[in-house]
């Protein structure tokens, strides 16, 4: 199938990569990296990496913005790390002559002419490694750290069972034969403002427990300002919360003023949260997902059914 997805990439002067909404650091650099590989391999191609960003994750390099898509005919979408259609970061998706998907979550509906869909892999990164490696496409140092970024991202530094030998095996061979500067990276990925800082300690401050171990902390507009960080700030922390004892699920409800709803950011440690995080209108990987709902008695909802959640899971769990 990837010899499928170079030939089609070959064959189209004018290619499109876009990913999800709310981007993080693995549908950065899966687009990024894409970009960047395919703009190496054929120069004269045009190759547009869209949708809105992000400071912390700009060391990837700038996305590509003020395009005028009508003005230009024969356009190849490309689409990574995105499962659905309504998740997709642009607003029309209709005028593409062709399209393709490269995803590793669970699979959700068909929206591209050719897809990809591996849920086994670690991250879209990873794919687009095997991608690159499987074809002609060119690969170099800048390319690798892209990718090392996006897998760091959705392993959450290797911490999560998604991690397999074969994505360890995507690191070393980054590392053998391009020096990937992994220590750079890494610091790029996680260094923070120190009001960023300041805000987690909030979070710590205010985290709020149920009884069958659900942990969830409610961020209204006004803490935001009051610590100036913008809305996606707790969905990004949310991750620090992974070795509480006394949780199973863990989950940040944040407020966006500006676009009109409450950003769900959830993890597990166990219990399958993504078909209960559809429920609500999202989704996403088994242990970590994330939905965006409209008024904090539909958070209390989802903390309620996760909660029902985690009960049944202690009642049946061995461990």
């Amino acid at each position: 199938m990837y010899k499928d997805i170079y030939k089609t990439i070959k064959s189209y002067n004018n290619i499109v990569i876009a990913r999800h909404v709310g981007v993080d650091p693995d549908a950065m650099a899966s687009s990024m990296a894409l970009r960047d590989s395919i703009k190496l391999t054929f120069p004269d191609k045009n190759v547009y990496a869209i949708g809105n960003g992000t400071v912390k994750l700009t060391f990837m390099g700038p996305l590509d913005k003020g395009i005028d898509f009508d003005q230009i005919n024969d356009i190849l979408l490309i689409v990574v790390d995105t499962p659905d259609k309504r998740r997709v970061d642009m607003e029309d998706l209709t005028h593409y002559e062709k399209s393709i998907k490269i995803d590793h979550h669970p699979f959700v509906e068909k929206f591209c002419d050719i897809e990809v869909i591996d849920d086994e892999k670690s991250s879209a990164s990873e794919m687009i490694y095997d991608l690159i490696c499987s074809t002609p496409l060119k690969m170099n140092k800048r390319i690798c750290e892209a990718i090392f970024a996006g897998v760091v991202g959705d392993t959450n530094r290797f911490l999560f069972n998604n991690s397999k030998p074969e994505t360890f095996s995507v690191i070393a061979d980054m590392i053998r034969d391009y020096g990937i500067n992994i220590t750079k990276v890494y610091y790029n990925l996680y260094k923070r403002p120190l009001s960023e800082v300041k805000f987690f300690g909030y979070m710590a401050d205010n985290i709020e427990t149920t009884d069958n171990g659900v942990g969830y902390i409610i961020v209204k507009n006004d803490t935001l300002t009051s610590y100036n960080v913008d809305s996606a700030t707790a969905g990004n922390l949310i991750n620090e919360f992974n070795n509480i004892g006394e949780l199973l699920v863990w989950l940040s409800a944040t407020e966006d003023v500006k676009n009109g709803f409450i950003r769900v950011s959830a993890r597990s440690r166990g219990p399958i949260i993504n078909k209960v995080l559809e429920k609500h209108g999202g989704g996403g990987h088994a242990l970590a997902s994330g939905a965006k709902v409209k008024t904090f008695e539909d958070v209390e909802k989802l903390i309620k059914d996760l909660d029902n959640l985690c009960k049944e899971y202690s009642e049946s769990s061995d461990e």
